[in-house]
């Protein structure tokens, strides 16, 4: 999976997955910031970020590997 960064506003830097597709698909983004990683729907990013610890969205993104969601 790759990854696109998106500069839409001063803060962080977020990355929208190129499974996206330009559709208007369904589809989040992610930034990186210090000890966190921030999450907001990309068709909604006014809409509120969720952050994790890295630790959290570690262990998500193996879960995820593992299809064990």
């Amino acid at each position: 999976m790759r990854h696109e960064a998106t500069n839409d506003s001063p803060g962080p830097r977020w990355r929208k997955s190129s499974y996206s597709g330009g559709a208007g698909g369904n589809c989040v983004e992610v930034a990186a910031v210090t000890d966190q990683r921030l999450i907001r729907d990309s068709n909604q990013p006014e809409a509120g970020v969720l952050k994790f610890s890295v630790r959290e969205w570690t262990a998500f993104l193996a879960s995820a590997r593992r299809e064990d969601l």
